[in-house]
């Protein structure tokens, strides 16, 4: 009775006999048969229990108490009295094709939805690395309708013989839509194509993507394309960088060290500076004119960045582009060459709070992927996992 609940309440097993257990240093071996019961002929139709013979069929479980566990099922093989054809009894808890049981490969795709490897899973359920991923080949996931909010993004994948991907999501709910191959144009048009609601999108999010603009305003008219605020605010970072990084380099080598080790100062809002880093940054901006001319243009950046509406912030990017176009500082006129280009993407981005947040952070777990799989080269396992992890 103990071993008959043991086997049914714990391991989940119904309509079979419990013949023994055994336990060989580290390896619980169960062995059992299934209920006798009439099974159906493939080819024929007619109803039989007539055994022809019997194979001893082990079977791995899931671990009990740290040990592993392999099931020995005496299965019998039917033959049929009308046609002769022999055929094997049903196993309710074994997958076709498979030496493990259900609830073992239903353990291996849960286990999957961590951003471990196959490989630290498969030593975690005692299988092999091939075995794991061809459990998880079976997973599928459908593409999802468009979202009202859609963004894009692209990462460095290096899968399936292309360097970068591209990710699609909904950042209004929080959801991947699907991860693209490649961010060919061509590729992207045809896929996007085969939606037929695109005209329930009503916003695009993206980076300062040329060919990215060029694509949601040819597949999504109607949506507004809104500029990730995070990107823009880089633009200035860069500039500024490239600058420090110039400035410096005219320095000896104590200074230079001095100022490099000093970046991270530079590069914070003064509301956020302590009484010290105020006046490290004050003695740093008396040696280069040029960088306190280029600190001077980021925080007045940072005004733009702060405007609650769309009004306030065209009139600061129109002061804004006028003082760095007043400046001699190239990096920043870069800035404003770009920020003109793409000015009504920006202001729509202080109408429409919406942002690629969510997607850098789905971007961030795919590194994670990555580096604890040391690569991903299928692309459409690659895929797969991404959108089991995050749904």
């Amino acid at each position: 009775m103990l071993y008959t609940n043991y086997t049914e309440e714990l391991l989940g097993l119904k309509d079979i006999s419990l013949k023994h257990v055994e336990r060989h240093e580290n390896k619980l071996c169960i062995y059992i048969e299934m209920h006798k019961r009439v099974h159906k002929c493939p080819r024929c139709g007619e109803r039989t229990s007539k055994v022809h013979d019997y194979r001893e069929q082990p079977i791995k479980d899931i671990s009990v108490f740290g040990e592993t566990t392999v099931i020995y099922l005496r299965k019998r093989r039917h033959v049929c009295p009308i046609c002769s054809k022999r055929f094997y009894e049903t196993v309710p808890f074994l997958p076709r094709y498979y030496r493990i049981t259900s609830r073992l490969a239903a353990y291996v795709i849960k286990s999957l939805k961590e951003v471990g490897s196959m490989k630290s899973v498969s030593r975690l359920v005692n299988l092999s690395a091939s075995t794991v991923a061809r459990i998880f080949d079976h997973v599928g996931y459908s593409t999802k309708k468009l979202p009202r909010v859609l963004s894009l993004d692209e990462f460095r994948g290096n899968a399936g013989g292309e360097k970068f991907q591209c990710i699609v999501t909904d950042p209004e709910n929080k959801r991947v839509i699907d991860i693209l191959p490649n961010r060919k144009a061509e590729d992207m048009t045809g896929y996007f194509l085969g939606y037929k609601d695109r005209k329930v999108v009503e916003h695009v999010v993206i980076d300062m993507s040329g060919p990215f603009r060029s694509l949601a305003k040819r597949l999504f008219p109607h949506a507004t394309i809104i500029a990730d605020r995070y990107h823009v605010v880089r633009q200035v970072m860069w500039a500024f960088e490239n600058v420090r990084k110039a400035e410096q380099q005219k320095f000896y080598d104590s200074r230079r060290k001095y100022f490099k080790r000093n970046r991270r100062v530079l590069l914070k809002r003064p509301d956020n500076l302590s009484e010290e880093e105020a006046d490290q940054i004050e003695s740093m901006l008396k040696i280069s004119e040029r960088l306190r001319q280029a600190y001077f243009m980021k925080n007045e950046f940072h005004k733009l960045m702060d405007c609650k509406n769309r009004e306030d912030a065209r009139k600061q990017l129109g002061i804004w582009n006028m003082m760095a176009t007043g400046y001699n500082l190239p990096e920043f006129q870069a800035c404003t060459r770009t920020f003109i280009n793409w000015s009504e993407e920006i202001l729509n981005s202080f109408e429409y709070r919406f942002s690629n947040g969510y997607t850098e952070g789905v971007n961030n777990k795919i590194k994670v992927i990555k580096r604890n799989a040391f690569g991903v080269r299928d692309f459409k396992r690659f895929r797969n996992r991404i959108l089991h992890i995050m749904s």
